[in-house]
């Protein structure tokens, strides 16, 4: 039961950091500092992330991101960027989530982390780009502050319930890893459509 207490954590807290690495960072941070939540001894490496200089860099970067998540193709960019970025932080959170682990398995749960952080931030990446075809901004504020309030939610999570974290990030994975492929191929057929519409010869077609 320690190890799936561990996992919950661990990979509770790096899927939401592949939504939004930097409130995932910066909640955890505020929750340590302030006392606001208990941890067990296990998980005393997590007390870095209630550092002034952390939360003051995660809440910045979280305030860049909060108005760059909801502009359209903006939110896009910002995506692109963070391809390589979340699951990298997600990762490295994770590891120091993890507490008392054999060498072996602290490689298991970090691959894992990576994984889910790089399936969240795909599902959220690809889901934008479909959405960026409407052209009203009312759907990216919206998907955004949905995003945000899943964030906060899954973080408290896995941080004050992480054995339901555990099993709850499992389900969410299977249902994502089957969502996904539909996903780009709706992108892609869109993509198409698009460049069709915009590509010279069709342009030069009599009205």
């Amino acid at each position: 039961m320690q190890i799936i207490e561990q996992l919950g954590l661990a990979l509770g807290l790096a899927s939401m950091a592949g939504i939004n690495l930097y409130l995932t960072v910066f909640l955890a941070g505020v929750l340590i500092r302030f006392d606001l939540i208990q941890l067990a001894g296990q998980y005393q490496s997590l007390d870095a992330l209630g550092d002034p200089m952390v939360m003051g860099i995660a809440g910045g970067l979280f305030l860049i991101e909060f108005f760059a998540d909801k502009i359209p193709w903006v939110d896009s960019a910002w995506d692109s960027v963070h391809t390589f970025i979340r699951p990298v932080g997600a990762t490295l959170l994770a590891m120091q989530a993890l507490g008392d682990m054999s060498p072996a398995m602290q490689v298991v749960a970090g691959l894992l982390a990576g994984g889910a952080a790089l399936t969240t931030h795909t599902a959220k990446a690809g889901s934008r780009l479909l959405i960026n075809h409407s052209p009203e901004p009312v759907s990216n504020i919206a998907m955004s502050l949905g995003e945000d309030i899943a964030v906060v939610g899954g973080s408290l999570l896995a941080l004050i319930f992480p054995v339901i974290a555990f099993f709850a990030v499992l389900v969410v994975m299977i249902l994502l890893w089957m969502l996904i492929p539909r996903l780009w191929r709706v992108i892609q057929k869109s993509l198409q459509f698009l460049k069709s519409r915009l590509s010279p010869a069709h342009a030069a077609q009599p009205r």
